[in-house]
């Protein structure tokens, strides 16, 4: 991981802030980086500090063969008779910590390859950009297990796949390959695994160097959709553009335009 600031690891959530790229990092690869209480507790603490220190890009990635097996089975079957108990605590801690990293005003990128199951769903498509390695297969496995979505896997998939054939592929518990993801919207470029990294770091490199109050507010119009109509949605256009032509940046873009050069926007 690069960058100056100081790289934090706690139950297998590694995080850091620098250069404007926050990374997140999920360390358990012999766990298949599967959630446990702590490490969901630990992705919550990440989830927050990255978001303080005011990145311009956050990249999410994980270490080993599989992204995100989902929840760790096996404290689920030790929590017994108090297993509904156990998904409620974990859920009260990761839920909200989640909704702040899909809404955050900043560009999410995810790069997932190998198994991306369960709330590694919902940990995966809450990104703004989802890279893919030839490897990654997407397994709900929820009914198979008795179980319903969580992470808000339902809720992303759906977006990005269209709500019928979530349904079907949370109902079926089928693994859909990396090929069938592309096709159906789940991902957004595939790559070899070996040039995933080197692509995800490309795109964070771009998105960190474009206007984040841009980013921010395209982010927010899309986020609003479809619940807005269009009365409001054009009244929020209007009023978002005139703050952003208001802004340095705003008056950077045109005048790098005219002067046929590169903008140098610094964030403001």
């Amino acid at each position: 991981m690069s960058g100056t600031a100081t790289l934090q690891e706690v139950e297998g959530i590694a995080w850091q802030v620098g250069s404007g790229i926050a990374r997140i990092v999920l360390r358990r690869p012999a766990q298949q980086n599967t959630l446990t209480p702590a490490s969901s507790r630990a992705l919550a603490r990440a989830i927050d500090e990255v978001l303080a220190g005011g990145p311009r890009v956050i990249l999410m990635t994980a270490e080993g063969r599989t992204f995100c097996a989902g929840g760790d089975i096996g404290t689920f079957v030790a929590a017994g008779a108090r297993l509904d108990a156990l998904i409620d605590e974990i859920l009260n801690t990761l839920h909200p910590a989640l909704y702040r990293l899909a809404t955050a005003p900043v560009p999410l990128i995810a790069a997932v390859q190998g198994a991306v199951a369960g709330a590694g769903i919902g940990l995966a498509l809450c990104a703004d950009f989802v890279l893919g390695g030839a490897s990654m297969k997407l397994r709900t496995g929820y009914a198979a297990l008795g179980l319903s979505p969580d992470a808000g896997a339902s809720c992303f998939l759906a977006r990005r796949a269209g709500a019928m054939r979530a349904q079907r592929w949370l109902m079926l518990s089928e693994a859909i390959d990396a090929d069938e993801c592309l096709r159906c919207g789940v991902i957004d470029a595939l790559h070899p695994d070996a040039q995933l990294a080197d692509a995800a770091e490309a795109l964070a490199a771009r998105l960190a160097g474009a206007a984040t109050g841009s980013l921010a507010a395209i982010k927010t119009l899309c986020g609003g959709l479809p619940g807005r109509d269009l009365h409001a949605h054009l009244a929020l256009e209007q009023r978002l553009l005139v703050a952003r032509a208001g802004s340095a940046d705003g008056k950077e873009g045109p005048r790098a335009f005219a002067e046929r050069r590169a903008p140098r926007f610094d964030g403001l």
